[in-house]
Order: C-alpha cells, then structure tokens, then sequence
C-alpha cells in the first residue's frame, strides 16, 4: 500500500484525521506536511480544517498550504498574524522579528508568558506554530528587517504581513514590496485605534502612511496598546491576506480601514493611487 492509497482508505467523508496523517508521515518517512499536501492534492481536507471548507474548498485550502507568507514583527499584531496564518493552514511562514519578550508585552501579545520572557519572540512563534499545526513550515529569523536585507528576507514570498512598530521600516517594506512586485497587508494601532490597508504589486502605499508623524513609532507611544486592539487589526490583516492569496473578494486596494473600538466605528477612506502607480 502507499501513501495515496493509505490516506484514502484513512479518510471519512473526505476528511483526513489528524492521527491516520501523523501515522502515514511516520509510515512513510515523509513529514506531516507532505501527508497533509498529498491528501490535499488528492482532495482530502485534513480534518483540522472541516470548518474552513464551508468557506474554502479543498483546491484552495491547497493553495494556502503552497503560499508562503512572510511576517515583520512578531509581538503585538505579529502573535496574532502567526497564530491565525498557522491555523488556516497557510503551509510556509517566515517569521522576522529582533526582539526578546519582556513584561510590558504581557498585556496583549498572544505568544508571551511569564516563562518566555528573555526568549526570542521569533523562535517562540516558530514553537508556537509546531504546537498548533505542525504541518506548517516555519523559518524564524532573529534580525531586524531593512532596507539592505529585505530582498533577501521577501525572496519567494506570496503575501507580506506588516507587523512592525516603526515607521521608518514600515516605509521601508513598503518600497521593498513594491519593487519585489510583492502584496503587502499593512496594519498599525494605537489605544483603542487601529487601521489596515493592502499594498498590490503595481501600488505605492507609503505617502498614505503616517504622513506627517514625525515621531521614530507611531501613536501607540502615546495611547498605548490594550490586548483587543492587536487582536482585532491582525484578524483583519488575516482575512485580507487570505482573500489575496485565493483571489476572493475585494482588498483593501486604494483604500484603508480605520477603527475606532471606543466608540465601535469603522471608517473607510479611499486613496488615490500614487503617481507611481497610475497606469500601472
């Protein structure tokens, strides 16, 4: 018996469990990841995932497993967009952050704890990721993004997360998404304020950003950040980076989405198109 015919007489109903994967990586020497991709490819859903396919069919859940997606920062909106990214089944992220935990990320990064504190955030997200859903593949980097590196830490992605504090490498992002032709999912916060716009290939998103806040980071240096306003913004992002990916639905394309949890309005402010951009 090999392996397509092991996870076909392992599923029910189209769903492949968990353990009859996990017997068949170890069965035949794969990892869990390539089970999980061939009964994809067979269209089987791994059953993890029963509850996406009344929104995403099994060609696209396939899809999402073969995107990689590259996330900048993974502290307040980065926890979240590693967590939520793992389980949808998006199968290869990169995780770039140079930061340790401390105690004032208690408050609302999701992949803090007392005992992590000192521990590298981008190694604990790719911990956190194996706990969840080990078929996913993740690469941690312990360095910051920039200018000079970014081409080398975007190479091969499908969709780039912004989960950044600073502005002026959130500008920096920006340019190099813009010349590796690569989506961005922009999203930022601030007390109980958050907003999130998407950057496609051809866009320039950087005169929309920050325009005119002269100050290293961003509002949140002075309104400070509660745990929902991280939580809200990275699901967004999510959704959004989920429709890119699959093609689905309307982006946030010329446009940003701004949230104000205080008094629960949502706004949205249209962007004309930079003049690089038009006609592209």
């Amino acid at each position: 018996m090999d392996l397509h015919d092991f996870i076909t007489a392992a599923a029910t109903a189209d769903l492949l469990p968990w353990a009859a994967q996990a017997t068949a990586a170890a069965r035949f020497g794969l990892t869990v990841g390539q089970v999980e991709e061939a009964a994809l490819a067979r269209g089987l859903m791994p059953a993890r995932y029963q509850r996406n396919r009344q929104t995403i069919t099994v060609e696209k859940q396939l899809r999402l497993f073969r995107s990689r997606a590259v996330i900048i920062g993974s502290g307040g909106l980065g926890g979240y967009l590693v967590e939520e990214l793992a389980r949808l089944g998006v199968g290869n992220l990169v995780v770039i952050d140079p930061d340790i935990f401390e105690e004032h990320n208690l408050n609302r990064q999701i992949l803090s704890s007392p005992a992590l504190l000192g521990r590298p955030k981008a190694a604990v997200a790719a911990a956190r990721v194996a706990e969840i859903n080990p078929a996913v593949t993740v690469t941690a980097r312990q360095e910051a993004f920039s200018r000079d590196n970014g081409h080398e830490l975007l190479a091969g992605a499908q969709i780039v997360m912004d989960g950044l504090d600073s502005i002026a490498t959130r500008l920096e992002l920006a340019e190099s998404c813009r010349t590796l032709s690569i989506p961005l999912v922009h999203g930022a916060i601030g007390g109980w304020y958050g907003q999130v716009a998407s950057q496609l290939p051809g866009d320039d998103l950087s005169p929309y950003l920050f325009g005119g806040w002269s100050e290293p980071k961003g509002v949140e240096t002075r309104l400070g950040n509660p745990s929902f306003t991280p939580a809200t913004v990275a699901s967004l992002q999510v959704a959004e980076a989920c429709k890119i990916l699959l093609g689905e639905g309307e982006s946030l394309r010329n446009r940003m989405i701004f949230m104000n949890l205080l008094d629960m309005e949502f706004s949205e402010v249209p962007l004309e198109p930079a003049p690089a951009a038009v006609g592209a």
